[in-house]
């Protein structure tokens, strides 16, 4: 420590200057540590090359929740760090180049770390850790799924994969009128208007007798925040004007088509009619 003897750094425990952490680890000046301090003191009680991994990493980028009183780190080399609220993983073929830091911490890159959730994390944490790692910019969608195109095989990027395919997957107007219109049949709805001015606002499907406004989304999370503030514009003024209104994504449409046809048949039942609608602009 800093070139420290023993018989020095137990003068300075004794006189407070110095407080143990964990053997080999002293904090200066105070025992007290915020998270980022416990953090660093598990990557140097393990030692050169150890660095924050999986829900801990996840907990630096503020992509995920820690498990409780467990910091979890991974070192290039065989792991025999046995200390209580550490779990040490042991990862000597781990590329360099999948490993940083933030905020002076050595952490897993936040490709490796959204890799690293996969394989813990069930569908829908791991699904909310995506749409964190976006909002924050930790790393989008567009960007994680173009690098696991280059990991076929590593732990964690089938399920990745799946999820992001999923909620990115988009089809033709043509295909979507073709697979949505029969579904519409079966719960019980005439046939809609297709791309038609409503409010200012071309729409999907439009039903103007039923006042029922579908709109299909693709590219879940490509879309910019000025996108986003369109739709939401858009939903606003269908809702104000007395619209009932409904999105489903690309994919529920192809590969969810019962769960679309109970939802259009429980709306179905309580559909009144709107006021007339406008065409121009609001």
């Amino acid at each position: 420590m800093l070139g420290y003897t023993r018989n020095a750094i137990g003068h300075r425990v004794r006189s407070g200057r110095l407080h143990a952490i964990t053997r080999g680890v002293y904090a200066v000046g105070r025992r007290e540590l915020n998270q980022e301090g416990r953090w660093m003191a598990a990557i140097l009680a393990c030692g050169d090359g150890a660095y924050l991994s999986h829900r801990s990493a996840g907990a630096l980028y503020g992509i995920a929740e820690e498990r409780a009183g467990v910091i979890e780190v991974s070192v290039r080399r065989k792991a025999e760090h046995l200390r209580p609220g550490l779990k040490v993983r042991a990862r000597p073929s781990l590329p360099s180049h999948d490993v940083g830091t933030l905020k002076g911490i050595p952490v897993t890159s936040p490709v490796r770390t959204m890799l690293d959730l996969a394989t813990i994390q069930g569908p829908k944490t791991l699904l909310r850790s995506i749409n964190e790692a976006d909002n924050r910019d930790v790393v989008d969608a567009e960007s994680l799924r173009l690098a696991l195109e280059d990991r076929a095989g590593e732990p964690g990027v089938k399920p990745l994969r799946e999820l992001l395919d999923r909620d990115t997957f988009v089809l033709s107007d043509e295909e979507l009128e073709r697979l949505f219109l029969p579904l519409a049949r079966e719960a019980g709805l005439p046939l809609p208007l297709t791309k038609e001015m409503v409010n200012g606002f071309e729409v999907d499907f439009y039903w103007p007798e039923l006042g029922l406004v579908i709109e299909t989304d693709g590219l879940r999370y490509h879309r910019t925040p000025a996108a986003q503030f369109r739709d939401a514009r858009r939903d606003q003024t269908h809702t104000a004007a007395g619209f009932a209104r409904l999105r489903f994504s690309h994919h529920q449409v192809k590969y969810e088509p019962a769960h679309v046809t109970r939802i259009l048949t429980r709306t179905l039942t309580h559909l009144r009619p709107p006021a007339a609608a406008s065409a121009g602009p609001t």
